[in-house]
Formats: structure tokens, sequence, C-alpha cells
């Protein structure tokens, strides 16, 4: 199979629970891909579906043909093996489903976050470009005919509209760059790794990101508990899935913890991963034999706050950018009209 993109997450989400009812259903892997194949339209999904139904057939697990064709994540893969090997298939892809679409309602959060004040950002120049390119010429033709001149803040704002004007050529390689390095940032995954790096570092969404990568954590380890794999395998596989540098330094610690004879409800501790209630609520999920249960309650836990962040972040910009937007136009308005309206007065 030639090179492909890998699968995103809502393909990924869409794929696991289609399989793991079919699973559930007792419908082999084999008979799956054929009842998958025959409702696909799409012509990239189908010669997806055919090469895994094609693997399967010669003999193929279900997780090896996933993991000949490329476009699959090796968690994804060697969790699926794992429900193979346990007898747990169906319950496995079910897990893998619920997982993925909440990452796809994270990733969907994050997107709503910053499209907002980068339209509001972008109307505000547009607004600042139409006053100093096209209204402040028609003020100073008003002040021309009155025998007098701009000065000072409104004389620099002419010149900048000038430039503009000038330039214009530069100006539109200037703007078409922008929206390069927006498609950049939005659609490649080189540029989403990038544009989370330089966000979890900045002061207003540097917060909300850990939290993100604490769900993510807490959410990937209720899968890989559920599945049945040691916790230090399933630490590694989790670190793949973060993105996040300090929550992986914690994980460092967490395996180093277990290394040293640890538990780990203690190795949590020790990292320091949740709060003191948290951490107390994993004790008992280990001693009481649902770990799985409880990591997924604290997913959802740090869900609910990631989301509430995310609205005071929100709640936050969009204010400050209106009111940022309404100081510039009014100075630039009042550098305008009211020296005119003392020449005005002084006609009068």
């Amino acid at each position: 199979m030639g090179k492909i993109r890998q699968l995103t997450n809502e393909e990924l989400a869409a794929f696991c629970s289609q399989m793991a009812i079919l699973s559930h259903a007792a419908i082999t892997p084999l008979e799956s891909m054929r009842i998958l194949l025959s409702d696909t339209e799409d012509a990239g999904t189908k010669a997806l579906l055919k090469h895994i139904h094609d693997s399967i057939s010669e003999g193929e697990s279900l997780s090896d043909s996933l993991e000949k064709t490329g476009v699959f994540p090796t968690y994804v893969v060697n969790t699926i093996r794992l429900g193979e090997e346990s007898g747990s298939t169906d319950d496995i892809l079910r897990s893998l489903a619920e997982y993925y679409e909440r990452e796809v309602e994270i990733h969907e959060n994050i997107r709503g976050a910053v499209t907002y004040p980068i339209v509001m950002i972008f109307m505000m120049f547009l607004v600042i470009l139409v006053l100093v390119t096209k209204v402040l010429p028609i003020f100073n033709q008003v002040f021309e005919q009155l025998g007098s001149e701009m000065s000072g803040f409104a004389a620099s704002l002419l010149n900048l509209g000038n430039n503009l004007n000038r330039y214009s050529l530069g100006f539109i390689v200037f703007i078409a760059l922008c929206i390069i390095l927006y498609i950049f940032f939005s659609k490649t995954h080189a540029g989403r790794s990038v544009g989370k790096k330089i966000l979890s570092g900045f002061f207003l969404t540097k917060m909300f990101y850990e939290d993100v990568a604490t769900e993510r954590f807490a959410g990937g380890m209720s899968l890989i508990l559920s599945a049945g794999l040691d916790t230090y395998r399933g630490l590694d596989m989790i670190k793949e899935l973060v993105e996040h540098k300090k929550v992986c330094k914690k994980i460092d610690i967490c395996k180093e913890s277990i290394m040293n004879q640890a538990s780990f409800p203690d190795a949590l501790k020790e990292a320091g991963f949740f709060s003191n209630l948290n951490n107390r609520l994993v004790d008992v999920g280990f001693k009481s034999g649902q770990p799985e249960l409880v990591m997924k309650r604290i997913a959802d836990e740090y869900s609910s706050k990631s989301a509430k962040k995310m609205n005071g972040i929100i709640s936050v910009i969009e204010p400050t950018l209106v009111i940022v937007l309404s100081v510039i136009v009014g100075l630039i308005l009042l550098s305008v009209i009211l020296p005119l309206m003392g020449i005005m007065s002084n006609i009068g």
C-alpha cells in the first residue's frame, strides 16, 4: 500500500465505533470489513478497508492488518492486539471509540477557542486598515481645502496609509503569508504540534493545555487498564498521546517510581498528577479492582474543568478585543475630528 496520511481522530472514532458494534454482534472481522466496504462510497476509504479485508482473509489478525496499513496509530494497534489476546475486542474497540470521540471534542473546543480571537483580530485589522487607507485621506482633503493640514498622531496614521497604498503588492504578500501560516497551524500535523507548544507556554492558555493533557492521560490510562495492560508499559503508550512537556515529565517520574517498586497510585501521587482527593480515589479504585472506572471519572472531571477554563479564556478575550478595537478607532477619529472642529470654530 502506498504512503497514506494518518487517520484523523474523527475517522478513528467512527471506525472503532462501527467495529465495536459489529464485534459485539459476534460478527467476525473479515465479515465486518465486507459490511463496511458495502456501506462505503469514498474511494480512499474503500481502498483502506479493502487492504484490511485482504490481510485478514490471508490469515492475519485484525491488529496486524491495521498495523500493515500504516495509517493507524501504534496506540490503537497495540490496544486492539491486547483485546484480541484477552478476548475482549468489542470492549476495547468501544473504549477506543469513546477515547477518540473525547479527543474530537477536545480538538473542537480548542479550535473554537482559538478561531474566535483570530477572526476578531482579523476584523479589527480590516477596520483599522480601511480607516488609515480610505477614510483619513478624505479627511486630509478637507483639511487642505480649509488651508490646514493634519498633525501629530493623525499625520502619522495618514503616512502609514499612504505607504500601505504605495506598497500594496508587499502588503498583499504579507496577507498571503498570514493565510499560509494559518493553514499551516490549523490544517497540518506539524503546524498543530508547533501551535500546541506555543499555546502551552502562553500565560492565558498554559493551565488549559495542562488540564487537557492530564485529561488525555487519565482517559488513556482508563483504556489501558480496561485492556489489562500493565501500568509501566501503559505509561509508555500514553506518553505518545499526551504531547505536553510537563505532563510527559510526570509520566517519567511515574515510571521511575514503579521501577523502584512503588505501586501505581503511589507513583501518581509522587509525580503530582492529581489532587489529594483524586489520588485517594485512584488508591481505592485499585484496591477494589476497578481502577479503569476511577480513571475515566477523573478524565471526565478534567474535561469539565478544561471546558470551564476555555470558556473563561474566551470571556476575557472577547470583551478585551472589543475594547481595544473601540479605543483604537476612537483615537483615530478623535485625532482627526477634534482639530477639524477647532478649525471650523475659528472660521465661524
